[in-house]
């Protein structure tokens, strides 16, 4: 038997090899545990009733925005609303809580996309953040369809398209298997003229070059899961501090037992620790 010390939860840490297999780390504290070999063993994870901003790592009762204490929560630009909705970005109104922050994260070229997570949708993502936005959604295909030159750009483009397409994925759905495939190129050449006029507003607004329409290949990706759950249930550190089972798979950020779920990356900043065979 392993065990890993008590630390500080972290996400899911996803990679893609270029034959599109996504390889799984989970991060407590300082360690790296590799998923991957685990799939089909018993994994035990053990919360310890503690909580620590992953910010400033004081103590807090709650867990907000993935991981920060109250305090954190409510300064931090990465915390921010705009976030979530990126069409609401004020950096502009010269009213960013964190204007460095946003330069370096908001200012800077995102790509609009479309993936099959439970189905079709369309999301956004930094170019820093490809595959790994997709890997964490659990999309299985995915395909830039427009890069942009900031943030704000982004969603509005999203926001567009978000009329004739969803812009989440049903997470119960994505976790009981893959969608079936779709042809993404075929979607975006159907999408794309109906949101012509919105695209022509937004290069009106921000320059013609704010937005460029690519030609890219879809991206496939294939997640490790032995077997799909027909049920979900989904597990809970505040309600079931030790959650066990035996692995199934990993999927988007939910670690998935023959008993259930859990979303990893809810419970950041949570203090726990982790016994496998």
């Amino acid at each position: 038997m392993t065990t890993i010390e008590q630390g500080a939860l972290r996400k899911l840490i996803g990679t893609r090899n270029e034959n599109g297999e996504i390889k799984y780390l989970l991060p407590i504290g300082d360690q790296r545990i590799a998923l991957n070999p685990l799939i089909g063993k018993e994994l035990q994870l053990i919360y310890h009733n503690e909580i620590r901003c992953c910010h400033c790592n004081k103590k807090t009762k709650k867990s907000y925005s993935q991981g920060f204490c109250y305090p954190c929560m409510q300064k931090l630009a990465q915390c921010d609303m705009c976030i979530m909705k990126p069409e609401t970005c004020h950096y502009e109104q010269g009213t960013c809580r964190e204007p460095s922050w946003g330069e370096s994260h908001c200012m800077i070229p995102h790509y609009v996309y479309l993936a099959n997570t439970s189905g079709l949708k369309v999301g956004i993502t930094r170019h820093t953040q490809i595959p790994t936005r997709w890997i964490d959604q659990g999309a299985t295909q995915a395909l830039p369809i427009f890069k942009v030159s900031t943030r704000l750009q982004s969603g509005l483009v999203e926001t567009a398209l978000a009329e004739f397409i969803s812009d989440k994925t049903n997470w119960r759905t994505m976790l009981k298997g893959n969608a079936e495939p779709i042809d993404l190129k075929q979607k975006a050449q159907e999408l794309i003229p109906q949101i012509s006029e919105r695209l022509e507003d937004i290069r009106l607004k921000f320059g013609a070059d704010a937005v460029e329409q690519l030609d890219e290949e879809v991206v496939d990706l294939h997640f490790p899961v032995s077997e799909y759950l027909t049920k979900i249930s989904s597990f809970n550190f505040d309600k079931q501090p030790i959650i066990s089972g035996t692995l199934l798979g990993i999927k988007g950020q939910y670690l998935i037992f023959d008993s259930g779920v859990i979303n990893m990356r809810k419970f950041g900043s949570y203090q726990i620790s982790a016994e496998f065979s």
